[in-house]
């Protein structure tokens, strides 16, 4: 699994002209699945976002996490994030999961946050998205789970 994630001030997913998903400060989070991932990857995985300390503290460093502040988490699926671009002037998308895998470990993703952390909101799977976000630093990462 890799995770984009970006600390925002805001951030909202729209679906033909519609919001899905919004929250206010907290992480943005693009989700994408390789063929090797399964559900043990997504625990761990939740574990690393809810407490990766990206946020200040008093003294202006970054040793607050998501927990932390209760800041909100929107979750948007992103199979593009596993694209092999190691060679050519083209994406190969041969290392991204199939997208009922990917659809499955997403939706496994969104149900264990709802149950670790509120407020959770999602983009929405396989939709043409339009994301939306104030980007607070800027400030993001790339998380991958371990193979």
């Amino acid at each position: 699994m890799i995770a984009l994630l970006q600390r925002v001030r805001h951030a909202r997913v729209e679906v033909d002209d519609e919001v899905v998903g919004q929250i206010g400060a907290g992480l943005l989070v693009f989700a994408g699945f390789e063929p090797i991932d399964d559900r043990s990857v997504i625990e761990r995985m939740l574990e690393r976002l809810l407490n990766y300390r990206v946020f200040a503290d008093a003294q202006d460093k970054m040793n607050l996490s998501l927990r932390d502040t209760g800041g909100g988490l929107l979750l948007v699926p992103q199979f593009t994030l596993a694209a092999d671009t190691r060679k050519g002037r083209r994406p190969s998308f041969t290392s991204a999961a199939h997208p009922d895998d990917g659809r499955r470990l997403f939706e496994a993703l969104v149900e264990k946050a709802q149950l670790a952390h509120n407020p959770v909101e999602t983009g929405r799977f396989g939709a043409d998205m339009q994301v939306h976000l104030q980007n607070d630093g800027p400030v993001t990462f790339i998380l991958s789970s371990e193979k």
